[in-house]
């Protein structure tokens, strides 16, 4: 993929916020996107304005070009940054593999974090990319906090450890990516392993581990579990989607020629 234009990128991150406040892991005015400026200790995230309608309904002069500590002349005397910058700032800070970071609050993974269930690998070929999630593993921040303070962001850190998906116990979900685009649709699939975690449990049921012969084959394929080309083309689909929806106006450009 090339290296993409801050235009680019402020219209990634719009739609990247669309997408996810489409499907509630991103709601009200609540949750954010960011990315990496290459070669600074810069980023663009999404921020709140005076004109502010939620994430729904994100455009990319919402997305505002930031220092990783939250200082900068961008946000001027109309934006404000996130409460929760730290999360970004710290985590990009210190993973320089990590260009995107998505902070959200999607139901399914707070009702599974609050209940204590572990998200495990108990299904393959239903969704590839979501058992991938569950073989690596899903660490728990155990607190409840706002992450306001690098302090605490620098715990949310130490959780996640390697890791790209951290689950934040009565709280939400923090998930890195090397693109807005893999960001996005980790946030989705990881919504999406604890969807099917949390209908068992409300059917009283358990489920065990796919057999690790199961997870050995999908590893064993040339693209392994990650499926990238999967990734693109569910970018594109989540974008069609809110297209025919209506809920990708005139001035939020539905560019694909950068995916």
């Amino acid at each position: 993929m090339a290296t993409d234009s801050l235009d680019d990128l402020r219209l990634k991150i719009a739609q990247s916020c669309r997408i996810l406040a489409s499907l509630g892991i991103l709601k009200g005015i609540h949750g954010h996107v960011s990315h990496r400026i290459a070669d600074t200790e810069e980023m663009l995230i999404r921020c709140r304005g005076d004109v502010e309608y939620g994430v729904n309904y994100t455009t990319p002069d919402q997305i505002r070009r930031l220092s990783f500590d939250g200082t900068g002349s961008d946000l001027g005397d109309t934006y404000e940054a996130p409460r929760e910058l730290p999360i970004h700032g710290e985590i990009l800070r210190v993973r320089p593999e990590v260009n995107c970071v998505i902070h959200g609050h999607p139901p399914a993974t707070l009702l599974c974090g609050i209940a204590g269930i572990e998200l495990r690998p108990i299904f393959g070929s239903y969704d590839p990319q979501a058992l991938s999630i569950a073989v690596e593993g899903v660490p728990i921040y155990p607190r409840s906090v706002l992450i306001s303070r690098p302090e605490l962001a620098n715990g949310v850190i130490a959780a996640m450890g390697p890791r790209d998906v951290c689950l934040m116990k009565g709280h939400g979900i923090t998930v890195t990516g090397t693109s807005v685009e893999d960001a996005t649709i980790r946030a989705i699939k990881v919504e999406s392993l604890a969807k099917v975690h949390w209908e068992l449990a409300k059917a009283g049921k358990t489920a065990p581990d796919i057999g690790w012969e199961d997870v050995e084959e999908f590893a064993r394929r040339p693209r392994g579990m990650a499926m990238p080309r999967a990734t693109e083309w569910l970018w594109k689909f989540y974008l069609k989607a809110l297209e025919e929806e209506g809920r990708i106006p005139d001035d939020l450009d539905l560019d694909m020629r950068h995916v």
